[in-house]
């Protein structure tokens, strides 16, 4: 039982790890790859179902026993189901030109379609109105963030005093005396902008991305030389 639960799917995940990192890098076995991803699909197709299944266990639960926001529980579930119904039977879908007999030809996010509305019309002014609610909190955050207590706060207050500025009209027109073409053009608030998100956000952004790059390579070594053990569910 032990080599069931344990050996073989450490095997597994270190074989297929390392058949990813071999064809990444030796043309000749570039279709190793591409096999073990058709496998990776299969099994987030069931990933998905477990999802779904998952979801309704955990919703379901919270209705029968009427905890706290249960109510909102029960939108879940309806939207969830009201979804997958539309989606599985691709309702108000167009069959395809080359089949127009066969009602499930059709595309089932094509334009027109159920799913097509729900996300337009109901999924897209949902997540507007999140973002929109979250830009009062940001600007709360940024207050409270924008103090000038020691030189670290006060280069981010400066900073993002030139951003801002220099997004706006009000920012050109205060540093519109400066000629652009001169040696001091860079001094303009719209100009400082630019410099600073091109040469010292984009280097930020890579310090950040090489350090992500190297989190992925060590926590995937240690996966696959079955260090670590998390993802089979015990506390290894």
């Amino acid at each position: 039982m032990q080599i069931l639960t344990r050996l073989i799917p450490l095997l597994i995940t270190g074989i297929a790890g390392l058949v990813m990192i071999v064809s990444a890098f030796i043309p000749y076995t570039s279709e190793w790859g591409k096999i073990a991803g058709q496998f990776f699909n299969i099994l987030a197709a069931f990933a998905f179902v477990l999802g779904g299944g998952n979801l309704l266990k955990v919703h379901l639960k919270k209705i029968s026993d009427q905890g706290a926001g249960w109510g909102y529980s029960g939108v879940v579930l309806v939207c969830f189901l009201v979804t997958l119904f539309v989606g599985l039977f691709k309702i108000g879908t167009y069959p395809n030109p080359s089949y127009p007999d066969v009602h499930f030809s059709g595309e089932t996010q094509g334009t027109g379609s159920g799913f097509w509305w729900a996300y337009e019309y109901v999924f897209k002014p949902l997540t507007a109105t999140m973002f929109s609610i979250l830009a009062f909190y940001v600007a709360s955050a940024a207050f409270r963030a924008f103090r000038a207590k020691n030189f670290e706060a006060i280069l981010l207050l400066g900073t993002a005093f030139i951003i801002l500025l220099g997004s706006v009209s009000a920012g050109v027109f205060l540093t519109d005396w400066i000629p652009n073409a001169g040696p001091f053009g860079d001094l303009r608030l719209e100009n400082l902008r630019i410099y600073i998100m091109q040469v010292f956000n984009t280097a930020g952004t890579r310090a950040i991305m090489i350090g992500i790059a190297l989190g992925i390579a060590s926590t995937s070594l240690k996966i696959m030389l079955g260090i670590d053990r998390s993802f089979l569910g015990s506390g290894d």
